[in-house]
């Protein structure tokens, strides 16, 4: 699941007085984490990478971070982007080894591949314009090859990607998505969708089974709670063709949760990249996106 409008605690506009914003660029594999948010008990990837910081800094302070868009349990991401705050005495003794010392510490399903030093403005959170998920599926007729099957979801029925491209244009735009989002209270389901479309993409090479998967590629300025995943389940109802191409467009016109939507499994969904303005427009697109969103008004994350 998505859930990049769930509610975060505060988050000031820069660092405290004697800090450094650091950003990290990372990737997970999903399977195994309770989504992004650390929880008591659960294995998370905010828990997984704090402590992992906590203990290569060798400070016995916990340093929070702040996420770009939080996943829930089963989604992964290759273009997640987190920031944290980090006294500056810290990162001047460990900066330079940090990405290093992380690798070494980390398990194996989570993968800082990037630290660097944030320019001023920047917040993973609310200074992003927009994030890009994709949605993977096997039609094929066999299922999903098995090195693929932690990523790929089978659809056990040919799909008409034509059609389903029919459908998502309906849906392309800024929008009330409550159809599609769960409701959080004191949060917005007001979303700018950038893009939505689908196309057929070949198996690895190496892999025995022939054919191709159908990938949706979706890029909004934000999301909400099941929102991919619902307009994703909306599509494949059109491309099997138990819906008409209309229907998504009618259920988002509704307002309503339709019993007919599923909200489909979380392991074809990958958080694929998060975009940021340019380093001047930071502190302004971190100012405008804390205000409670409604139409025709850019969003928060």
């Amino acid at each position: 699941m998505v859930n990049d409008c769930a509610e975060q605690p505060p988050v000031k506009d820069g660092p405290a007085d004697g800090h450094t914003r650091i950003r990290l660029d990372l990737a997970y594999h999903g399977a195994e984490f309770s989504g992004w948010a650390r929880q008591r008990e659960r294995r998370t990837v905010q828990g997984e990478l704090e402590d992992a910081l906590r203990i290569v800094l060798r400070s016995e302070e916990n340093f929070p971070l702040t996420v770009a868009g939080r996943t829930d349990a089963g989604v992964h991401a290759r273009g997640q982007v987190a920031h944290v705050d980090l006294p500056d005495a810290l990162w001047a003794q460990h900066g330079a080894k940090l990405l290093r010392r992380l690798a070494g510490r980390l398990p194996a399903d989570v993968r800082v591949y990037r630290v660097s030093e944030a320019p001023h403005g920047f917040d993973a959170r609310f200074a992003a314009v927009w994030r890009r998920y994709a949605y993977r599926v096997a039609d094929h007729p066999g299922g999903v090859d098995p090195l693929l099957r932690g990523h790929v979801l089978w659809h056990d029925r040919p799909l008409d990607l034509e059609k389903m491209n029919e459908a998502a244009r309906l849906l392309v735009g800024e929008h009330d998505f409550a159809a599609y989002c769960k409701k959080r209270e004191g949060a917005t389901t007001i979303r700018t969708l950038l893009e939505l479309y689908w196309e057929r993409v070949p198996i690895d090479p190496y892999a025995a089974q022939e054919g191709s998967l159908a990938v949706a590629t979706v890029r909004a300025d934000a999301f909400c709670h099941n929102m991919v995943r619902s307009l994703v389940g909306a599509m494949l109802l059109v491309g099997d063709g138990h819906r008409p191409v209309e229907f998504p467009g009618e259920v988002l016109a509704g307002g309503v949760r339709n019993s007919a939507v599923n909200v489909i499994r979380p392991h074809g969904l990958t958080l694929e990249e998060v975009g940021y303005p340019a380093d001047e427009l930071l502190a302004e697109r971190n100012r405008v996106s804390r205000r409670l969103r409604t139409l025709g008004e850019p969003a928060a994350g």
